[in-house]
């Protein structure tokens, strides 16, 4: 069984990112700018954002992050948006999601403007991708195909079952698996909470991704003999032989699934670090 290390080709993606951020200095190009908003404490949304302002460090980009109050108005968050908008020195900006109840995080969303939204999320950029013109691609979906590129797992002819149709993973995620691509060209099948007979589905994927935010959701009897397995889940739950009395898990119950798969992707270790080379990667493109 093959274990697709995500942490270890993000960190290698990060090295060239840094490399190329040498050749751009080298000419008299700024270092691109990446910043983010987060509103509120949420602890989880805390060590995303860190992990990002670490990455960019790493690679050599500048940064900015932008920290807000759990009850800041929409339109005073809208009013950030629109200073990043129109701030040159910066290249592109995300907003940490979720966010407070109060907030439509659509309208917040759109109201990032499509040249410097390298999460990908507007409407433009989710058009784009569906009929295959350059876009922000959200960098969760573009991480997983990065890294079956990069660990050579064949797609064309393949079937690929997805669990979970969010227009952050599954349903950006369905349209690059089955585009004509070099890691894609499958058929594909986009699972949700009506699906029936859910089982008998994911038995016939030769690739299954799992993104429905259930810990452990997907046993080792759900998984075809031989199938690559994606765990695009991060799930914190309680394990009394933790110091912190919790531990993070995936959507997979890993110990299962490695029975059963030929390849899959560790929680944490996996996708989580692959998401975070691909906004990087997105950065440098708002920038050229």
């Amino acid at each position: 069984m093959t274990l697709l290390d995500g942490k270890a080709t993000s960190l290698a993606i990060q090295e060239e990112l840094r490399l190329e951020v040498l050749e751009r200095l080298k000419i008299g190009q700024d270092r691109p700018h990446l910043a983010a908003i987060i509103v509120g404490d949420d602890p989880a949304s805390r060590a995303y954002v860190g992990h990002k302002i670490k990455a960019c460090e790493r690679v050599g980009f500048d940064s900015s992050l932008i920290e807000l109050p759990l009850n800041i108005r929409e339109d005073e968050l809208i009013r950030e948006v629109e200073a990043l908008n129109n701030d040159v020195n910066v290249d592109g900006f995300i907003v940490q999601l979720p966010l407070p109840e109060h907030m439509n995080e659509q309208t917040i969303l759109q109201a990032i403007h499509p040249d410097k939204d390298v999460d990908g999320f507007h409407p433009i950029h989710a058009g784009n991708l569906s009929l295959g013109l350059p876009s922000f691609i959200p960098a969760t979906p573009a991480g997983i195909i990065e890294l079956l590129e990069r660990y050579d797992i064949q797609t064309s002819g393949k079937h690929a079952v997805i669990i979970g149709r969010s227009s952050i993973v599954g349903t950006p995620l369905a349209l690059l698996l089955s585009r004509n691509a070099s890691r894609g060209n499958c058929t594909v099948t986009l699972c949700h909470s009506r699906t029936q007979d859910l089982p008998s589905i994911t038995r016939q994927a030769d690739i299954l991704i799992a993104a429905i935010g259930k810990p452990h959701f997907v046993t080792g009897d759900m998984i075809k003999p031989g199938a690559v397995v994606i765990d695009v889940g991060i799930n914190r739950i309680l394990d009394d032989s933790k110091k912190s009395g919790s531990r993070l898990t995936g959507d997979v119950d890993y110990q299962d699934a490695m029975q059963v798969a030929s390849a899959i992707t560790p929680v944490p270790g996996g996708v989580g670090p692959m998401t975070i080379a691909m906004l990087l990667k997105s950065t440098l493109q708002a920038s050229a």
